[in-house]
């Protein structure tokens, strides 16, 4: 029964969906994915509906206010966040001292400091398991560590930073 029901309409999702997908701006596909989503939740709880054709016309309908009600809420970002867009050798060279200095300072840090704060940075991205177990610590001492250093590491860098802008 289902499975009939289901395949009577499928044709009819897609017709529908990409009739109103490009007046809406959606993907028909996503779409036909979230009216079977609806339609397959409804089966779980009230069964069949009285009128498949009809409530999958409605539902259609529906995921397009939906669909448009989203994306009149959303607003993109200027810049992609994993991007800063300074491209230029000015703001490469900057960013590159920036890296050098907290390295240096990493550096300049007490006890397994260093180490811990290195590891953090590497870019291998080793998981806290991986870390406890190169510097010989346990996993779950790592957090509390990795605070204390931050704060070495913060106070250490205070006046180097307060020393660099202009004041007045």
């Amino acid at each position: 029964m289902t499975h009939d029901l289901l395949a009577s309409l499928r044709p009819l999702l897609t017709a529908e969906a990409d009739a109103e997908a490009h007046a809406s701006g959606a993907e028909p596909a996503d779409l036909e994915q979230a009216v079977w989503l609806r339609l397959l939740e409804r089966l779980d709880s009230a069964g069949p509906p009285a009128d498949p054709q009809g409530w999958l016309r409605r539902a259609v309908r529906s995921e397009v206010r939906r669909t448009r009600r989203t994306h009149r809420r959303e607003r993109p970002y200027g810049v992609e966040p994993a991007d800063d867009g300074n491209r230029d050798p000015e703001h490469l060279a900057l960013a590159a001292a920036r890296r050098r200095a907290l390295r240096d300072a990493v550096r300049r840090l007490p006890g397994r400091c260093p180490r811990l704060l290195e590891a953090l940075l590497s870019p291998k991205d080793l998981t806290y398991r991986e870390i406890a177990g190169e510097l010989g610590i346990s996993q779950g001492s790592l957090g509390p560590e990795r605070s204390r250093c931050l704060g070495c590491l913060r106070r250490l860098l205070t006046p180097e930073v307060a020393a660099r802008e202009g004041r007045g």
